[in-house]
């Protein structure tokens, strides 16, 4: 009867482990993005011709920004997601709990890229600080910056969808 117990009472306790980690950050599948497709936003050279446009999530809540990309396992070359903070500031960004890896593109006040950290280290807390004050930070599938081309000079143009 006791081993009937402990066999219960361990299997019971699998699931509970299962979901935390050791900071006690949840991550269980239930937690991938579902993508809302909030606006599109593109990438502009400086006489105006588009590189590239994306759909995009816009992260403009502390909760949203903190969450960000956490946990997404996959990204397509058409979608990514713009963070949009309340003060300018040279706050920086992470990949903790981000299983892929992210172009993240800083960007001033006037929507001209301040600059780029290619091909980020998936899951890394080491933090990521752009070389002036931003206002914005589009996160992107890794490659997506050399692919389309995107330089210091390049501007981000967006229009919320919703």
């Amino acid at each position: 009867m006791r081993s009937l117990l402990f066999c219960l009472s361990f299997t019971l306790a699998i699931p509970l482990l299962a979901g935390c980690t050791e900071t006690g950050d949840r991550t269980s599948t239930d937690d991938l993005r579902t993508f809302r497709d909030e606006g599109v936003l593109a990438f502009t050279q400086p006489t105006g011709d588009t590189l590239a446009t994306i759909t995009i999530d816009v992260a403009d809540t502390d909760a949203e920004r903190r969450r960000g990309l956490m946990q997404q396992r996959s990204l397509g070359y058409d979608r990514g997601m713009l963070f949009v903070f309340e003060t300018v500031d040279r706050g920086s960004m992470w990949m903790k709990n981000t299983p892929l890896p992210l172009d993240i593109i800083f960007v001033a006040p006037d929507s001209q890229i301040i600059n780029i950290t290619r091909r980020t280290t998936p899951l890394s807390e080491e933090q990521i600080t752009p070389e002036a004050p931003r206002k914005f930070v589009v996160e992107v599938r890794a490659g997506f910056a050399d692919r389309f081309g995107l330089t210091d000079s390049t501007r981000v143009r967006w229009t919320h969808t919703n």
